[in-house]
């Protein structure tokens, strides 16, 4: 058990977003992904600073990289984000699939 633990103790990938008013807040990446048939590639993220229990925020942008630098850029565009969200739904209901014939 103790090996299976330290397989889940990584360390977080934490990046750092500028609200409106131009300070950073923190969020953990929890999943980075490429949807079929393109090259776009995405991540979901969590607020570091979730002080709300109830609130199960996940966030989700295009990105690039270029280096050591990360572009993010909003999904606005309504197909776009239809196949995300199904990608990710996917991906999550894989990761957990173990648990589903319990």
């Amino acid at each position: 058990m103790a090996n299976e633990r330290n397989l889940f103790e990584e360390e977080p990938d934490i990046i750092y977003i500028p609200d409106d008013e131009g300070n950073e807040e923190e969020f953990e990446v929890i999943m980075k992904f490429e949807v079929d048939g393109s090259d776009n590639k995405y991540m979901m993220v969590v607020p570091l600073e979730a002080g709300d229990e109830d609130s199960d925020e996940v966030y989700a942008f295009r990105y690039e990289e270029d280096g050591d630098d990360l572009k993010l850029y909003m999904i606005e565009d309504d197909a776009e984000w239809e196949i995300v969200e199904e990608t990710f739904n996917t991906l999550v209901a894989e990761l957990d699939g173990g648990n589903v014939h319990e």
